[in-house]
């Protein structure tokens, strides 16, 4: 069939495609726009994702693609993408934290999980896939977060009144750690705690970000309660190593979570197994799949396993995470895919408040 027969018509009532993860069409959220005929072959079109990070951008190609295929002609489609990222919408009674669009605290029922390591990974695979990423090291009793981003030295400093991040390999980073004397404890009590988690939130340049990642102390506390009573927190993602001493510790955190009205967007598990790497043989050290029944026991989504690796605690050296020295390994990957997921779940947490934001190419 020649171009001139093929209109923009016939090809936006052939563009039925629902979003994966939203279950409506694609047409009606606005998420495929400026579609035009290019050629008899080619039909090209922006395609507007949720998020940067999104888990199902080859699916959505592929049900584009499957959707043309009813045309004349079968064209594939020519795709631009581009991510608006939403936002978690305003509760009375709380502030938002300026141009930071959703907060996502990484806790633990206990501590010695690798709920750090987690998180600044997870931030790292969220800013590498094309998100605008903040950390902030919330963990006052134990603030590792510099550490292990090869900070601990830096001192942030003020300009027009707010502290400005610090910034390592894409992430603005601010941690109690950089106001203290080195190796000496924070011995506050709760009016304190809360203070200086405050003045982190809104004493901070943030400038514009698409998530800032809060690393909780571990368990239940003053920090976690500030937290949910201060801000609008779009949820919390918590971790967990499989045997049952762990998951009986963050089943607690998890109904913690629910009492503050704070939505639980997943649960990893850590140190989920061991493969030797002479004879590449998997070992289950602490057992498997402890955390993976918890989330289906308590109705979270279980957002991935992360393996027990020791690449991952040394990354390459000091300061240098793994998804810095190896962004292109298996070990990254899962990371990736545990970010993805995570975005996924803010975006289906975001979209039931139906708050968009303008668009933002990638």
């Amino acid at each position: 069939m020649a171009v001139t027969q093929l209109s923009n018509e016939t090809v936006l009532k052939a563009l039925t495609v629902q979003d994966p993860e939203l279950h409506r069409p694609m047409m009606e959220l606005k998420m495929i726009q400026d579609v035009a005929v290019v050629d008899a072959a080619t039909i090209g079109m922006r395609v507007v994702l949720t998020t940067p990070a999104c888990p199902l951008k080859n699916k959505i190609h592929d049900d584009i693609d499957a959707a043309l295929a009813t045309l004349p002609g079968s064209p594939k489609a020519q795709i631009k993408w581009d991510a608006q990222v939403s936002r978690t919408g305003g509760v009375p009674q709380k502030q938002q934290v300026p141009g930071v669009k959703n907060i996502l605290s990484v806790g633990a029922g206990k501590g010695g999980v690798g709920k750090s390591t987690c998180a600044v990974n997870i931030a790292l695979a969220l800013s590498q896939l094309g998100a605008r990423v903040g950390v902030l090291d919330a963990d006052v009793y134990g603030p590792n977060v510099p550490i292990l981003l090869g900070a601990e030295h830096e001192k942030p400093y003020a300009e027009n009144e707010k502290i400005i991040p610090i910034q390592r390999y894409g992430l603005k980073i601010i941690s109690i750690a950089f106001f203290i004397e080195p190796d000496k404890p924070a011995i506050w009590r709760g009016p304190m705690l809360s203070g200086a988690v405050r003045q982190f939130l809104f004493d901070v340049n943030w400038g514009e970000l698409d998530y800032l990642v809060v690393d909780l102390p571990p368990g239940t506390g003053d920090v976690q309660l500030t937290m949910s009573q201060s801000i609008p927190m779009t949820g919390a993602v918590v971790v967990s190593t499989p045997q049952d001493v762990s998951t009986a510790d963050v089943g607690r955190a998890i109904q913690m979570f629910n009492t503050l009205k704070v939505p639980n967007l997943g649960l990893v598990e850590n140190m989920s197994y061991f493969v030797c790497p002479h004879c590449g043989q998997r070992d289950d050290i602490f057992g498997h799949g402890g955390a993976k029944t918890l989330a289906e026991r308590m109705n979270i989504p279980f957002l991935g396993e992360i393996p027990l690796d020791r690449r991952i605690r040394e990354g390459g050296g000091p300061g240098v995470p793994l998804m810095v020295h190896e962004p292109d390994s298996p070990l990254a990957a899962v990371y990736r895919d545990v970010a993805s997921h995570l975005a996924a779940q803010v975006s289906i947490r975001n979209f039931k408040q139906a708050s968009v934001i303008p668009l933002r190419t990638i």
